[in-house]
């Protein structure tokens, strides 16, 4: 499959190569052919963009210098880097009738200067938005080939972000190399199935394996349904050829996935999917290097209906011996306080226990007594064995601040925290560390909502293993419609600023979101516990008690702090209490 794409390189009837591809199918080595095409057989002056200046020297010392030195009909072409007065530096290399220049997209001074023909800009969906303050990278370098008459533009990256159509239907606000693959003639490469000779693109959905055991994987014709192994693949990939799909206007544009690669096997392909699937944010990973995709963000992918399908008949005194600990999640309403305890197993594998409404003003203290009783109410598994609430998360965003804050003194060995949500993308899920308030310099805890959200609408769907989400079937343990609704109550939207499109959460017209803030909360709580308590498999882990004797009720520990706390931690060395312990 490279060699269509190399030809292309050097056909004079394109003057732009598209390849959108995963990672894993040589995509590098075909910038190093074709750069040496050009130092060999039609010399130029030619540019290699690569994402940053470190990457572009990365890219330099590791595959150009290698390829200069070992291969026969490279050799002398380009003086020795050592040399007086040889032209040859690290990042720009003269040979006989061109030169190469490497540089970076963040590097405006490295894209002035140089006419150049050949522009090779690999990783493009990597560059950033502007090199400084000169504008758009791609547009900069571009700008340096109008020229020459015969230019030449390849451009590679594996996807990112799925672009979405503006108001004129233009793609835009996401993947770079989607955009210029979609203005290409859009090829393909098409294989025949070893056993009918149908010819066929190589899709994720044709992959199979028997339930639980994806090292048996194999792909399936999707004509004749035969199945393939690893050694039938090659063989088809090898007698494969490349297809347009759009009329050829000087654009030639080749997709290929992890499926046609020769140096992974389907095996790891469906072993990495399971693992990726966890989350939302692994699999956009999995998405983008193994099937060369790009990733949508679509918004909510359960409605209510849906969600409740997922829920099975157990209740607190029944839970899975999986479960190793609780969590709650607390939103602070006008007149009542709402909250939701989750239960927590092995790959963050959890399974809701008890959604409660505790009416009452926050303002005053019964509301708060009602709450650390049922925080402190003892759940069970199957066998007996007791599941206590072993972290909590209550939202100080509203007008009753003070009274979380107060309510959260004197629990820091609880952990029970007061948490406001910090909206955005990236923002993680629970902070390294606290945060001061406004009021009186206390400490808050800013958790990442969005970023919560967006792995818990993607774990709504799954069964089953690590990340699955279980739900009680009794309507009295307060998941009935109403949850359902208020679990979904959310949509992702888009919206453009400066041409660049951006995801928001915002709330659906006429919905309240109480129960999705809680499961917010709850999980930001379950990430604020230390990560060898989260990940124990065979070990059941006993939370703390109230007033145990490891942790003294009002000792200041901090989340991801295990009870039993390095000295050499320099913010704890002269802590009475630590000492003492």
């Amino acid at each position: 499959y490279q060699r269509g794409i190399m030809d292309a390189a050097s056909d004079p009837r394109a003057h732009t190569v598209v390849i959108m591809s995963s990672a894993q199918v040589g995509k590098t080595e075909i910038v190093n052919n074709v750069a040496g095409f050009y130092i060999d057989q039609d010399p130029a002056p030619v540019l290699v963009l690569q994402p940053t200046l470190d990457m572009g020297k990365a890219w330099s010392k590791d595959r150009l210098a290698p390829m200069l030195r070992d291969t026969p009909t490279l050799q002398g072409k380009v003086t020795d880097v050592k040399a007086r007065d040889s032209g040859n530096t690290v990042m720009h290399k003269s040979f006989p009738g061109g030169h190469i220049t490497i540089a970076g997209a963040n590097s405006p001074a490295s894209l002035a200067s140089r006419p150049i023909r050949v522009l090779l800009a690999d990783e493009v969906d990597r560059y950033p938005e502007s090199a400084g303050t000169e504008g758009d990278p791609i547009s900069l370098a571009e700008k340096r080939t109008t020229t020459f008459w015969n230019r030449k533009r390849i451009y590679t990256s594996t996807p990112t972000i799925k672009n979405v159509e503006d108001e004129r239907g233009e793609l835009t606000g996401g993947s770079r190399i989607e955009r210029l693959y979609e203005n290409s003639d859009k090829r393909k490469f098409y294989v025949p199935c070893p056993h009918c000779g149908e010819h066929q693109t190589l899709i994720w959905s044709q992959v199979k394996w028997p339930k639980g055991t994806p090292e048996e994987a194999e792909y399936a014709c999707i004509e004749c349904g035969a199945l393939w192994s690893d050694v039938d693949r090659a063989r088809a990939v090898g007698r494969g050829e490349w297809r347009s799909e759009a009329p050829f206007r000087g654009v030639a544009g080749f997709h290929l996935n992890e499926l046609y690669s020769p140096w992974v096997k389907l095996a790891e392909t469906a072993a990495a999917f399971l693992e990726a699937r966890a989350s939302r944010e692994t699999l956009q990973v999995w998405t983008n290097t193994a099937l060369g995709e790009t990733w949508e963000e679509s918004g909510e992918k359960v409605d209510a209906g849906e969600l409740a399908a997922l829920r099975q008949v157990y209740d607190p005194d029944t839970l899975p011996e999986e479960v190793l600990f609780a969590t709650a999640g607390v939103d602070v309403q006008k007149d009542r306080l709402e909250l939701e305890r989750v239960a927590w197993g092995p790959g963050e594998e959890n399974w809701g226990v008890r959604y409660d409404v505790l009416e009452g003003d926050p303002a005053q203290q019964e509301v708060w007594d009602d709450l650390d009783a049922v925080l402190l109410e003892p759940m069970h598994t199957v066998s007996g064995r007791p599941v206590r609430v072993a972290a909590a998360a209550i939202d100080t965003g509203g007008h009753f601040a003070s009274q979380v804050y107060a309510f959260c003194e004197g629990k820091r060995g609880r952990r029970v925290w007061p948490i406001k949500g910090q909206a955005g993308a990236g923002v993680p899920i629970w902070p390294t560390y606290s945060s001061k308030a406004a009021k009186g310099k206390r400490s808050v805890w800013m958790v990442g909502v969005d970023t919560a959200k967006e792995m818990i609408y993607s774990r709504w769907e799954i069964a089953e293993g690590d990340g699955a989400c279980h739900l009680p079937s009794d309507p009295a343990l307060g998941y009935d419609e109403t949850w359902m609704k208020q679990a979904t109550a959310e949509q992702k939207l888009t919206r453009y600023t400066k041409g660049r499109a951006y995801i928001f959460w915002d709330l659906k017209p006429g919905q309240r979101n109480e129960a999705l803030d809680c499961r917010v909360y709850a999980t930001a709580a379950m990430r604020s516990l230390p990560r060898r308590m989260r990940m124990r498999e065979s070990v059941r882990v006993e939370p703390h008690a109230p007033s145990g004797e490891l942790i003294r009720e009002n000792a200041p520990l901090r989340p991801n702090q295990h009870s039993k706390v390095s000295v050499k931690h320099s913010r704890f060395k002269k802590k009475s209490w630590l000492n003492a312990r």
